[in-house]
Order: C-alpha cells, then sequence, then structure tokens
C-alpha cells in the first residue's frame, strides 16, 4: 500500500503544489488548510507522514504540533516554513517534530524526508506491536480476588517511582509482577535488566552490579559496566534478594539511598537513575531477626509490598492458566488439542501444586509432548495428568478436606484416593444430587453410582 501524507497548510498554492507533486511520486495526499480541521483530517484517518505548516492565522503551527504530539505521540510531523528561524527549528525539535524545511521545499529534499519519516513512524509501530506481544507472553492470568488485587495494585503504583519488594514462594509468578511494573510505568522504553541474586557467586556479585575498572582484579582486562549502569533510567530487578551478603546489601543500600556507586577498583562516583524493584521467597523479617538481612534495606526497599498468592490459595485461576499454556504450547509444538476434561479440571484444582504456577506450565507443556492422544487432539482426562503429577510421588489431598500430604505411593493407589476425593467433593458441591454430580463429572449415573459403591462413599446426612 502506498504512503499517506496530510498537508496542512493555509496557503492554496503551497496545497495543490505538493499534492500534485506527491501523488506523481504515489503518495496518497490529503490536504487542510488549518491546525483545526488538520487535526480532525487525522481523527478521522491517521497518516504516515503529516507536513505542516508553521505560520498559519489562529491555531499555528506550533501548537498544532503540539496537540497531535498529544494525542498521536508516534506520529511523524514535518515542519515547514517560508521565514524560519534557528529559535523556531529548535523550538519544533523539542516538541517532537520530525525535521525542518524551508518554502518552498526542495522535492527532492522533500522525498528524502517523508522516506525516512514514513521508516521512522513503520519502526515505531514495529516497536509497539513488539510491546504488545512481550505484554501478551508475560501476562498475570487469573480473575481471583488475590491476582485482581495485584493487577489493580500494579496499575496504581506503576506510574510512581517507588521502589518494589515482591515476595512469594518459587514459581508464584514475582517476576512477572516485576516485568508488569516496568511496563506500565514511564520508564518502559528503558531498559529492564534482571539480576539473580542467588545464582552468582559471593565473589562475583558486585562485579555483576557495578561493574568493574580495567585490573581491577586478575582476569579483568577491560572496563565492564555493571547491572545498575546498564538499567540507567530503566528499572533494575533483585531477584532472590535474600540471599545476597551483609556486605553488598550495605551497597546496594547506598545505591537506593543516593543513586550512586563506584565500579570495583575504581574511584570515580558514578550517578544512576534506577528504579529498584526486588523479590524474594524468604520472610525477611524473620532473616532480620536472625541477623542475616539489614533492617534499613528492607525498609528501603518495602515501600511498595507485594505478595503473589501460591496457586493453592487461588485454585479457580488454575483453569484459566491451564487454557493459556496449552495455546501457548500447541502453537510452540505444532500440536493439536482439545480442552480439558471436567475431570481433569477438578484434579488440577485439588492438587497442591508445590512448584505452583511454574509447576503447572511445565506439567502442560509435557503433556503437549509425550502424551499422543493429546498430540492427535483428544481432549486431556484424569488419567492423563495422573500419569504426569510428580511421576510417582504424588500429592494426595488427607481425608477429612485438611491440607495436603506427600505421599510416595503406588501410582494406582494414589489415583484411586484423587478419584475418591474428587467425587465426594463433587457431590458435596451438589447437595448430593447423583445425576447433577454425574452430569458435572462428565459420566453416566450408573457408573457414579458404581464408583461410589467401590469406594463406600455413603451420604451422612
Amino acid at each position: 500500500m502506498s504512503r499517506s501524507v496530510l498537508i496542512i497548510d493555509d496557503e492554496a498554492s503551497i496545497r495543490t503544489s505538493l499534492e500534485g507533486a506527491l501523488k506523481d511520486e504515489g503518495y496518497r495526499v490529503r490536504t487542510a488548510p488549518s491546525g483545526k480541521e488538520g487535526l480532525e483530517a487525522l481523527r478521522q484517518e491517521i497518516a504516515d507522514v503529516v507536513i505542516l505548516d508553521i505560520w498559519m492565522p489562529g491555531m499555528d503551527g506550533l501548537e498544532t504540533l503540539k496537540l497531535i504530539k498529544n494525542e498521536w505521540p508516534d506520529q511523524s510531523v514535518i515542519m515547514m516554513s517560508g521565514h524560519g528561524t534557528i529559535d523556531t527549528a529548535v523550538r519544533a525539535t523539542k516538541l517532537g517534530a520530525f525535521d525542518f524545511l524551508e518554502k518552498p521545499p526542495s522535492l527532492e529534499k522533500l522525498l528524502v524526508l517523508l522516506q525516512n519519516a514514513a521508516s521512522v513512524r513503520d519502526l515505531a509501530r514495529e516497536n509497539q506491536a513488539l510491546r504488545k506481544q512481550i505484554s501478551r507472553s508475560r501476562q498475570l492470568i487469573g480473575k481471583s480476588a488475590p491476582m485482581t488485587q495485584i493487577q489493580a495494585l500494579i496499575r496504581q503504583v506503576a506510574p510512581t517511582t517507588g521502589s518494589v519488594l515482591i515476595t512469594g514462594e518459587n514459581g508464584t509468578g514475582k517476576e512477572l509482577v516485576a516485568h508488569s511494573v516496568h511496563a506500565l510505568s514511564s520508564r518502559y522504553v528503558k531498559p529492564f535488566v534482571e539480576v539473580n541474586c542467588a545464582a552468582i557467586p559471593e565473589e562475583l556479585i558486585e562485579s555483576e552490579l557495578f561493574g568493574h575498572e580495567k585490573g581491577a582484579f586478575t582476569g579483568a582486562t577491560q572496563l565492564r559496566r555493571g547491572k545498575f549502569d546498564l538499567a540507567h533510567e530503566g528499572t533494575l530487578f533483585l531477584d532472590e534478594i535474600g540471599d545476597m551478603s551483609m556486605k553488598t546489601q550495605a551497597k546496594i543500600l547506598r545505591i537506593v539511598q543516593e543513586q550512586k556507586f563506584e565500579r570495583v577498583g575504581g574511584t570515580q562516583t558514578i550517578s544512576v537513575d534506577v528504579r529498584i524493584v526486588a523479590a524474594t521467597n524468604k520472610d525477611l523479617k524473620a532473616e532480620i531477626a536472625k541477623g542475616n538481612f539489614r533492617e534499613d534495606l528492607f525498609y528501603r526497599l518495602n515501600v511498595i509490598p507485594f505478595h503473589v498468592p501460591p496457586l493453592r490459595e487461588r485454585a479457580e485461576d488454575i483453569p484459566l492458566l491451564a487454557e493459556h499454556f496449552l495455546k501457548e504450547f500447541s502453537v510452540t509444538h505444532g500440536k493439536k488439542l482439545r480442552a480439558l476434561t471436567k475431570e481433569a479440571e477438578g484434579l488440577l484444582k485439588t492438587y497442591p501444586w508445590p512448584g505452583n504456577v511454574r509447576e503447572l506450565k511445565n506439567l502442560i507443556e509435557r503433556l503437549m509432548i509425550l502424551t499422543p492422544e493429546v498430540e492427535d487432539g483428544a481432549a486431556i482426562t484424569a488419567n492423563h495428568l495422573l500419569s504426569h503429577l510428580q511421576h510417582d510421588t504424588i500429592r494426595v489431598p488427607e481425608r477429612g478436606g485438611a491440607a495436603a500430604a506427600t505421599a510416595a505411593r503406588n501410582l494406582r493407589d494414589a489415583r484411586g484416593e484423587f478419584e475418591k476425593d474428587f467425587i465426594l467433593k463433587t457431590l458435596k458441591e451438589n447437595d448430593w444430587n447423583v445425576s447433577k454430580a454425574a452430569s458435572v463429572l462428565g459420566i453416566e449415573r450408573s457408573h457414579l453410582h458404581k464408583k461410589m459403591k467401590a469406594y463406600g462413599i455413603e451420604h451422612d446426612g
């Protein structure tokens, strides 16, 4: 499709001559005689590039440019004037103009500028689409009360500059919360830099965070920028910060307070503008009591606290997460699939998920790869799940609805425990109406009666 250009100029002769010349070059051209009418034209159909005159009666070009950029920040605009000055060009550039042309414009120069401006516009659109794609791949899935509260809190605090501390068990999605905070902040176009504090040896953590000068230690053959330096004007995500040494914590505290640091082996103080988002699976207050974590650093980081609940505390989100991962891995591995059966969904909600969302994701991917029936597009059943949940170590709910207990046992016995518990739970939820329960379970009423008899399930009310 040909490029579109909108010419906004109060001089009819300029509009006519430019329109004819650009149409001859294959552009789709619209014109407007004023800033107000130009804005209306953009609202009806966005243009690849706008050519905007500066000196117009009423709303001048600079005011029009400001309004265009407020409404369409990525819009490419070339300013044009018959009596331009350096001061005017500088003002236009500061307001976001792509470039500045003097009247009458050279057609050759204008065509080059149009090509370049359109390319910048294309790049902005691609970046926007990429951000949306990344956002979708890192989105927080869930409609449960805890997740709804977390999503609302992210929207509230992301635009601020306060430090964030995210707590929760392994695999709950702490990293996704950190990415979401960054993506919805004004820093989203700047770097998001991650550091796993538990994965870096103690002797290298300072070099990793602060960088080092050439010759600072054996093997330091050249200057290296650290994570704080790389995250300038963006977000630094310190994962597993509870595993950081007291010595390193002291240096982190200084950066949080002063936004300054020195490289290892260096004397020059480097200033940075970094928002810190930290995460841990530890109880930092307990670590403070043990003398393993600095109390002053805790309060500096804990300006905005998040707690990501374990998956067992938001069971209603499990079917949504499973469906999301099924779609993701069907594309990744080129597999066909159908939905989970109701019995399989119920089993997923019963299982306590010691590995949380990460374990669920791994399970779904394993099912997609290793289960032949799933590869052919058949529904995923409870039997499929039981064959893969913790392999021969199955987590089985204790009788009476108590907390889940882990027991290594024969797979057949474990499957029976799961099935009995799930049938009992379904009957209770349906007020012991066998027909309704059978419908929910997706089996015949007579089949359910046989199962109840086999497991000794009787209505005790």
